[in-house]
């Protein structure tokens, strides 16, 4: 092996030969158990961020982790067609050719649009190869690509003719920048500092006047009706009666409805329908007029005084409110908060508008989605989760699937001359009402979430009942980010339901976002976001898997700098020279294929034991989702026990045991390093794939990730092994301790001194070699009732009494300081249980365990004490002297 882990060659040959001997390909086997997992489509315009790293590494994670399992495991990858930012940036690349996009025909536009994405599209699929994930690449699909586009089609059809899709005049979400309607789900919402407007609107037969408060003064150009509740005794006399909109001239209605809420404002509110949903629902309720003010980029139109048309909506509130001003018409202005929405692509504030739209009906769709969250059979991890859905769910509204763009799935309903509607999957021949030839598209796209919902499905060819389909739906396990609770998890759930008749998969798992180390959420905007494919080549793929699942836990957002895969580049590192070093170590030596059979020393049982529940529990937390749980056990492991101790422990047998005993050590140590690399395969690929191949013999074609998972022996659980070696390594700990703050050298062997039960001694005798090379102890003795010596420091440990003998290396003063330190530590927490104990409600109401444990560990603390205080006193008294 190389001194140095070289990652960049070592990636780049693992991957290609994983993925050129077909490993990844998922395979229907009636002789294993599906798994399956389908990519949350990124972008065709994407690049690979952070976000993406964090999100393919688990999915890569729990693939490579079921294949060892023995799962017949397809992770379906692909790219979806993403209609506005698609259409955005070919749009932006004709502009800087000269080419006006207004100018081309629709046919024209799209060509454009198929050759950017041949060009362009999909960079961030090969990316995810660098990152070493493992998907069936020969899946990989396309939301626009044909079968996809048909199962698009066919849903629309179906749906249509159920009576679930309708076409209706109502208030959208509209983009004046983008010039499409939105759903609410692709609304970002919150609260924005403005203004509260109190207008006069004067009766039309000039008896009164009544004040209406409105937060959108520039909207008043379509009012047609004032309302009040009818509860409301300040203007019931008032109902009935005609206002004259001030600046227009329209005489408009006063209404009584039950929603308008007597405190606020005046209780008086201006209705206009056609700039306001709640609006648009009373106006209908009363018969109120529809006037539309402004045009489709959010300008005043001709249905408004000549002075103010052409004018951007909020130029022209500025202009409303000095006229309204000038005119006497205007009360007061007030401070006020309103909820603003705005655009999740453009943030541009959204304009609630009056527009022709394709909408599907929901609420019978979501009260079936309902059911497979709240009763189990979809999980969610983690479980708080389950009431946002629901909440979602319970208050759904109709979905507005129609986009006015050309990229994308064209609505597949043509129109003839009367109006007449036929939707089909294919281009009629005739209107199927009237039987005319004459027949138009309709122009409108369908929101690209319409087509994601299906990809649990359709990416396995459906409507064809294909053996792929049948075999891996429903899939198991989603991994997306929860911000798309809505957009996409309901939706696929409905989807499910509603044309497999079945759920399509069993667990979710939402993973966190990644942030910056000050908490923001990472964008090209704060410029606060590292491009992983740099880190990849400066720390290596590994180590950025390694360091983002570690530094993310379980449902929680994480926060990133690309100096944080220190951690992961390091324990790369220690991995590599951990293994060189037992190569080198044993060089000569053959393993002993039968070390099993040899009679098994405190350290052997020892390691053994702690590797068995090591992989108990990572393989736990990996079931459970708790990756960044999992990550550290391994590390700790491999890092805390494997190297730091074990590894010690095994150098005074290299150099004073004999071949017999070297090559059964051997056969031990190279099975825990085995066993290590797989657990650690899932997580770290290519170091783990690399190592293992230097560890046997094993073919160029032959790899970690098709070997089996670990299995846990509890046969090797030995807890007094466990206990002993804690002990131990809380002496050597206590003596390294000593010798570092008295600045001994190296060459400096103390003598030690035990006092304990013969049990603990034996421990020690039989691991004293070790003890001896790792704490540079000269000689090991009992007490044995003696009376300890001046000059003799004591170790403060647990379950037994130690001294080192340090008369001819004393520093008393240094000493009696450090003693104290401890004895006042000590205190503390002696003062701390003395508090519980003392307390009746402690004593009397808890688990007398826990009572008995708190007494046991205060006569531990007395004990520890008293030794200390001996100390301080023979130190003392050496002082003297």
């Amino acid at each position: 092996m190389d001194k140095h882990y070289s990652h960049l060659p070592i990636e780049e040959k693992w991957y290609q030969k994983w993925e050129s001997s077909g490993m990844f390909k998922g395979v229907v086997d009636a002789q294993k158990p599906p798994f399956c997992m389908v990519i949350p489509p990124p972008n065709v315009t994407g690049i690979l961020h952070m976000g993406h790293v964090l999100n393919n590494t688990v999915q890569d994670i729990l693939a490579r982790y079921k294949r060892m399992r023995g799962f017949s495991v397809c992770w379906v990858p692909g790219t979806d067609h993403a209609g506005i930012a698609t259409q955005n940036k070919v749009e932006e690349q004709l502009r800087s050719e000269g080419i006006d996009p207004e100018s081309l025909s629709r046919d024209e536009f799209l060509d454009k649009v198929w050759d950017w994405k041949e060009k362009f599209g999909g960079i961030i699929i090969q990316q995810l190869r660098k990152l070493g994930a493992s998907c069936d690449w020969d899946r990989e699909r396309f939301t626009m690509d044909e079968g996809l586009s048909n199962a698009v089609l066919q849903t629309f059809v179906e749906l249509f003719d159920q009576g679930l899709i309708y076409r209706g005049r109502y208030i959208v979400n509209w983009c004046p920048t983008l010039q499409t309607a939105l759903s609410d789900d692709e609304v970002e919402r919150s609260d924005e500092a403005s203004h509260l407007w109190h207008f006069r609107y004067p009766l039309a037969d000039g008896s009164d006047q009544l004040v209406v408060a409105t937060t959108r003064p520039e909207t008043m150009f379509g009012d047609t009706g004032v309302a009040v509740n009818p509860n409301d005794e300040r203007y019931k006399h008032l109902v009935g009666k005609m206002i004259r909109l001030p600046l227009v001239g329209r005489e408009i209605p006063i209404v009584a409805d039950e929603h308008v809420e007597m405190d606020f404002g005046t209780g008086c509110v201006k209705v206009t329908p056609a700039h306001d949903l709640n609006d648009f629902e009373m106006g209908q309720a009363h018969g109120l007029e529809f006037i539309t003010i402004m045009d489709k980029s959010a300008h005043m139109n001709d249905n408004v005084p000549e002075p103010f048309r052409g004018l951007d909506r909020y130029i022209a509130r500025k202009a409303v409110v000095k006229a309204m001003d000038e005119a006497g018409f205007l009360e007061k202005i007030e401070d006020h908060t309103v909820a603003v929405g705005r655009c999740y692509r453009t943030k541009d504030v959204i304009e609630p508008y009056l527009s022709e739209q394709w909408f599907i009906r929901m609420r019978g769709l979501a009260d079936r989605a309902l059911p497979p969250v709240l009763e189990g059979e979809i999980a969610f991890y983690p479980d708080r989760w389950v009431k946002t859905y629901e909440h979602w769910l319970t208050n759904i509204k109709d979905w507005c699937i129609s986009r006015q763009l050309k990229w994308g799935h064209r609505i597949p309903v043509w129109y003839c001359e009367s109006g007449h509607q036929t939707c089909a999957t294919e281009v009629p021949s005739s209107c199927k009402t009237c039987g005319s030839t004459e027949l138009e598209q309709d122009p409108d796209v369908l929101d690209t979430w319409a087509s994601s919902w299906l990809w649990p499905f359709s990416v396995f060819d459906w409507p064809e009942k294909t053996d792929e389909l049948a075999y891996y739906y429903p899939t198991d396990t989603l991994v997306t980010a929860a911000d798309i609770i809505f957009f996409w998890v309901a939706r696929m759930i409905i989807a499910g339901q509603q044309f497999m008749g079945e759920i399509p998969f069993k667990r979710v798992y939402f993973n966190g976002i990644v942030r910056d180390l000050e908490g923001r959420k990472m964008s090209k905007q704060l410029g606060n976001s590292p491009d992983p494919l740099d880190v990849i080549h400066d720390y290596g793929a590994d180590a950025l898997r390694f360091t983002i699942v570690y530094q993310t836990p379980f449902g929680a957002d994480s926060r990133f700098a690309s100096d944080s895969c220190d951690l992961g580049r390091g324990f790369c590192t220690k991995i590599w020279n951990a293994f060189r070093f037992v190569e080198m170590s044993f060089e000569g030596i053959e393993a002993d294929p039968n070390w099993r059979q040899a009679q098994s020393d405190l350290v052997g049982r020892w390691i053994l034991s702690r590797l068995s529940a090591t992989v108990t529990t990572v393989t736990h937390e990996i079931e459970e989702f708790k990756l960044a749980a999992a990550a550290s056990t391994i590390y700790n492991f491999f890092w805390g026990e494997f190297c730091d101790w074990y590894v010690e422990f095994l150098k005074p047998a290299v150099r004073n045991g004999s071949d017999a005993e070297k090559s059964v050590i051997l056969g031990r140590t190279q099975y825990v390093i085995d066993t290590c690399l797989r657990l650690l395969h899932p997580f770290m690929p290519f170091v783990s794939e690399e190592i293992w191949h230097h560890l046997g013999a094993h073919p160029d074609d032959h790899f970690i990730g098709a070997e089996a998972w670990p299995e846990s022996n509890l046969d090797w659980v030995d807890e007094p092994a466990d206990g002993a070696m804690a002990l131990l390594q809380a002496l050597i700990s206590s003596v390294r301790g000593v010798r570092k703050s008295n600045n001994l050298p190296n060459s400096a062997e103390l003598p030690l001194v035990i006092d304990a039960d013969q049990e603990t001694i034996d421990r020690v005798r039989e691991i004293e070699p070790q003890i001896a090379f790792l704490g540079r102890i000269s000689s090991i003795a009992a007490l044995e009732g003696r009376v300890p010596e001046k000059g003799w420091v004591a170790l403060a440990l647990s379950g037994m009494d130690a001294y080192l003998d340090l008369r001819s290396h004393l520093d008393v003063a240094a000493e009696i300081k450090k003693i104290d330190g401890r004895l006042d530590k000590l205190q503390k927490e002696k003062a701390a249980l003395e508090g519980r104990l003392k307390n009746p409600k402690f004593v009397d109401r808890a688990p007398q365990e826990v009572v008995d444990k708190a007494r046991a560990d205060m006569a531990e603390l007395d004990r520890q004490m008293e030794t200390l205080a001996q100390s301080r006193s023979d130190f003392t008294q050496m002082g003297a002297s």
